[in-house]
């Protein structure tokens, strides 16, 4: 980047350093701020004054000292390299740094977000003189065993391949030169570089229609989420916001999975820094890192890399959805970007909105969540991608009016509500069933290959949310009036939907079985529990007590089918069988 424009600070307020002297420079262009070289992004212009938002800490920094202007946006860098890394918010690779500076990273450090030394091969798949155009996929390289990075012609380049080669390459190497329609000769290399606050180019949105499974029995059956679908995940201190999004990093049924640690805690981030090496994709067999990016902004760190650090995230997402990958994006959390807008809002003197919070604080989460979608991918071979956006919102107190989740819940089409109730009751997943919602159940039952057993499911989990809305109906009455006073039929409705949550909504995290649930297995585990409450109710009718019926051994089997390993549900079918078996001798007793 050539650096011409050169200013003078003449104010420092925290993360906000204002500028003199910067007449010809454009908002959102990079700059490097005092003799140390910080990276700063321009926010804000009046004249040849600059409001600059700065990336890294800017104590001892003062008046007098330059600003460079690069004349370049803050653009992160694409290709292969990018699966397995650890990033912070400005794509500085940590783990290099760690072998560079030692646990203690030094203001200024630049080194570049990909490895300069490290040689790929390429594999060209289309051959001279072919016609490209911007989005079209020239080469692969096998960035790790479960990743095939496809080499795509930046945008706007177009026109003809010449010189193109298999071989091994550094990211800066010319792999490929193209001859534009001008006779202009362009030189194509693995890596290309993007605005963050761009989104990439597409060809066509399709409808969001086919369901991203988690293997999370109460986000799968009652609240699911699509693939190319939004969803938000709000909730107080404490009531496993981190721990839902561990758990979909890990089990997702994505290609690729972003990670996005915005402003959470230390402790949090490092648990995901840890863990995600060891782990193994359940589809491979692999470490789930091989199809993993990680974004590292903890609380601790300067609050406006914060924003950088979502839209670094997002950039790499749809980069990997223009191959034509399922991604999912987690960011955790939103709220931590949002403090970061109203406190650099508060520092340039803006107007404040409700709560403090800047007035675009909407539109800014609006077209967040809008870069989220299933699209048809520009260029060829002709390819379809998807990019999922989930991100937690952590309001304070749980306070669900506050104005970042009601912005949110606006663009999102999934909400799950942690309570803290649940949470308290160790109740997890603890999302609440009665307030969340998501408009893509009508998706749900494509899921299944058998089209009876889809449409099936679909009546399962109606009939399963009618009973959890009875039974906090009636939970009010035996509040007011005692158990004693419900019939038998009222006592079987809140018996079976305590086994709903118990044995089915509850889901243990740290269970080998259970901590991931296949479709086939969410199926055979709530047909079972209603059809308990079914034979029960029949039971009923033909004057058996609810006290025998409650008492029933086969109450444990139900419990215990979460445990049931994936390759031996076919005992499940069994345990409804057994139900019916001990129904009949209750009522063959009581006759």
């Amino acid at each position: 980047m050539q650096e011409t424009k050169e200013g003078r600070i003449v104010k420092v307020a925290g993360p906000v350093v204002v500028a003199e002297g910067m007449a010809g420079a454009r908002m959102y262009d990079v700059v490097r701020v005092s003799k140390l070289n910080i990276i700063g992004e321009i926010v804000e212009l009046h004249g040849d004054l600059a409001s600059i938002q700065v990336y890294e800490e800017t104590t001892g920094i003062g008046p007098g000292e330059p600003v460079v202007d690069t004349e370049a946006p803050l653009s992160v860098e694409l290709g292969p390299g990018l699966i397995e890394s650890i990033y912070d918010g400005i794509q500085r690779p940590l783990d290099s740094l760690v072998e560079l500076e030692g646990e203690f990273m030094s203001r200024g450090s630049a080194l570049p977000g990909l490895n300069r030394e490290k040689e790929w091969h390429f594999k060209p798949t289309v051959a001279d003189g072919a016609k490209v155009s911007p989005g079209d996929i020239i080469g692969e390289v096998q960035e790790t065993t479960l990743v095939v990075h496809k080499i795509m012609v930046p945008f706007p380049v177009a026109g003809t391949i010449q010189k193109i080669a298999e071989g091994d390459y550094t990211v800066d190497e010319t792999v490929a030169v193209c001859v534009t329609e001008d006779a202009t000769e362009v030189e194509l290399k693995l890596m290309q570089q993007w605005p963050v606050r761009n989104s990439r180019q597409i060809t066509k949105r399709f409808a969001p229609n086919r369901i991203l499974v988690t293997g999370q029995r109460v986000i799968d059956a009652f609240f699911p989420i699509t693939k190319g679908g939004t969803a938000c995940v709000p909730g107080p201190f404490g009531t496993g916001k981190t721990v839902v999004q561990h758990q979909l990093a890990k089990w997702v049924d994505a290609d690729i999975v972003v990670y996005v640690g915005c402003g959470e805690r230390g402790n949090e981030m490092t648990d995901v820094l840890t863990e995600f090496p060891e782990l193994k994709d359940p589809r491979s067999g692999e470490p789930l890192m091989r199809r993993s990016v990680l974004i590292a902004n903890t609380s601790n760190m300067p609050v406006a890399a914060r924003e950088a650090s979502v839209y670094t995230g997002i950039t790499i997402a749809e980069y990997f959805r223009d191959m034509g990958y399922v991604v999912a994006l987690m960011a955790d959390s939103t709220s931590r970007w949002a403090e970061a807008m109203r406190e650099i809002s508060t520092r340039l003197e803006e107007m404040p909105a409700e709560e403090g919070y800047p007035a675009y604080l909407a539109a800014r989460i609006a077209a967040f969540y809008e870069r989220a979608g299933r699209v048809q991918c520009t260029g060829s071979p002709e390819r379809e991608g998807a990019l999922s956006i989930i991100g937690a919102v952590s309001p304070p107190g749980g306070d669900l009016s506050d104005s970042v989740v009601q912005a949110t819940l606006h663009v999102v089409k999934v909400f799950w509500s942690l309570k803290g109730e649940l949470a308290y009751q160790r109740h997890f997943p603890a999302i609440d069933w009665l307030t969340s919602y998501s408009f893509y159940k009508q998706y749900l039952k494509e899921c299944f290959e058998d089209k009876d057993q889809g449409q099936e499911m679909e009546e399962l989990i109606v009939k399963a949310m009618s009973l959890l809305e009875q039974e906090a109906e009636l939970l009010e009455i035996v509040r007011l009036v005692g158990a004693e006073a419900l019939s038998p039929t009222d006592r079987l409705a809140l018996e079976t939907a305590r086994s709903i949550r118990e044995d089915f909504l509850h889901q243990n995290a740290f269970h080998k079985v259970d901590t991931h649930t296949s479709m086939e297995k969410q199926y055979e585990m709530l047909k079972t529990v209603l059809h308990f409450g079914t034979q029960a109710l029949a039971a009923i009718e033909a004057g058996v007590e609810t006290a025998e019926i409650f008492k029933l051994a086969v109450r444990e089997e139900i419990a215990r089918a979460k445990y049931i390993p994936q390759d031996d549900i076919t005992k499940i079918p069994k345990i409804r069988e057994t139900i019916e078996e001990q129904m009949k001798q209750l009522q063959t007793t009581t006759v």
